[in-house]
């Protein structure tokens, strides 16, 4: 492996996402800036960016690589119009089902454990931006 297993696993999500079907368009690259300025863009632009490792013993000769995967997503909204922000609020749950309980093509060897959705979205980037962020959290255990 070549990458790093964290690296190598938010690889294969952003891979897993872009051969996803959801009901908004999705632009999906990996990062390590959480913060995106926006333009005025018709898609919802996505940001996956490793969050957090923990190692845990499963054997004398091998550990558990726990990896937490954060998951921006985010669009230039109209805070006016609540149904934009109920399309993207549904968008959010689509990609966590995309993920939840699937085996990752390039990445087979990791197990998904958990999904957490913190924040839902942001008020602040409402106010501040004009724009939706939420963060979706995945976790997945590699045994390595």
């Amino acid at each position: 492996m070549a990458d790093s297993t964290i690296i190598a696993l938010a690889d294969a999500i952003v891979a897993k996402l872009q051969d996803g079907t959801f009901s908004l368009p999705l632009e999906v690259q990996r990062g390590y800036r959480p913060v995106v300025e926006l333009p005025a863009l018709q898609a919802v632009k996505v940001t996956v960016i490793p969050k957090s490792l923990a190692i845990s013993a499963a054997t004398r000769a091998d550990g558990f690589y726990d990896c937490a995967i954060d998951i921006g997503v985010q669009r230039k909204v109209d805070v006016d119009d609540p149904a934009a922000m109920d399309e993207l609020m549904k968008l959010v749950e689509e990609i966590g089902d995309h993920l939840r309980y699937h085996k990752l093509d390039g990445f087979a060897v990791a197990a998904w454990l958990a999904l957490e959705n913190e924040p839902v979205f942001a008020p602040e980037h409402l106010e501040q931006y004009r724009q939706f962020t939420s963060v979706l959290t995945v976790t997945y255990r590699v045994r390595r």
